[in-house]
């Protein structure tokens, strides 16, 4: 596997190697509580074995995928924070910036502001296009995605008698209001674990399902993260991880109040 190299050179004038360095043993205590799953917020580290635990719902996430770039040109994900943006992130990372390609599933986002403007230029588009829905939202109760997601039901209501076959939540595995209105309604839905934040979901159905429709092969996508993680796990040494040496300069920075 090649691995990532960070550069710190750009960081020379505020420090040097050997006081990045000098905080192994801070960075050896963080590995082993993660690992042993102990130390305060312990209760959200689902997302450390998530590349193999995923393993398991990629079927379901790309059968569903499928359905979606079969049967329509248009995605909204309607999500706020990290119920949108790891998607978003490696869509437009694994995607060509310029170049629009006529057979490829369109991906809009909603429920991340409280701009009318915004949503009254969405819904516009929308009309002319073929749309699935992917609500993505723990609780069901957030502002912004909640506001939106009203919306955008409404929208659909209006324009498919099927619209609760192009309805996918994304959210708590037993409770919240998202949770009762997809059983309420027979959305079809997909799972956030409960011990995963949601900056750290990307490798969850929320982010995977939106990279799978984005036409991104996500098993290739978690494969390379299960070998990022064991390569972690394998090097805790600031010296030959990348990771732990990109964290040991922003905490050395931060001290030095450079943010």
């Amino acid at each position: 596997m090649q691995t990532p190299v960070i550069d710190l050179t750009c960081i020379q004038k505020w420090t040097d190697k050997n006081e990045i360095t000098a905080l192994q043993g801070k960075i050896t205590d963080a590995h082993e509580k993660i690992m042993r799953r102990s130390g305060a917020g312990a209760d959200f580290l689902g997302w450390v074995d998530l590349p193999l635990d995923i393993n398991k719902q990629l079927a379901a996430i790309k059968q569903t995928a499928e359905r979606i770039r079969k049967n329509s040109d248009t995605l909204v994900v309607t999500g706020i924070g990290g119920s949108y943006l790891g998607a978003r992130a490696v869509i437009e990372m694994l995607s060509p910036s310029l170049f629009e390609h006529s057979n490829k599933l369109k991906i809009f986002y909603a429920g991340h502001n409280v701009s009318g403007d915004y949503m009254t230029e969405l819904l516009k588009i929308l009309e002319q296009r073929n749309v699935y829905i992917n609500v993505i939202s723990k609780s069901g109760t957030t502002l912004e995605p909640a506001v939106a997601f009203r919306l955008l039901r409404e929208f659909m209501h209006k324009k498919y008698k099927n619209a609760r076959e192009r309805i996918i939540a994304t959210t708590d595995s037993s409770r919240g209001a998202l949770k009762e209105m997809a059983k309420r309604e027979n959305y079809q839905c997909f799972v956030i674990p409960d011990d995963v934040g949601g900056r750290y979901s990307v490798l969850t159905p929320v982010g995977l399902l939106p990279i799978a429709c984005a036409g991104i092969d996500i098993e290739a996508l978690t494969a390379g993260a299960a070998d990022m993680r064991r390569h972690i796990i394998d090097n805790p040494s600031i010296e030959k991880n990348s990771c732990f040496a990109y964290a040991a300069a922003r905490n050395l920075l931060y001290k030095k109040g450079k943010n």
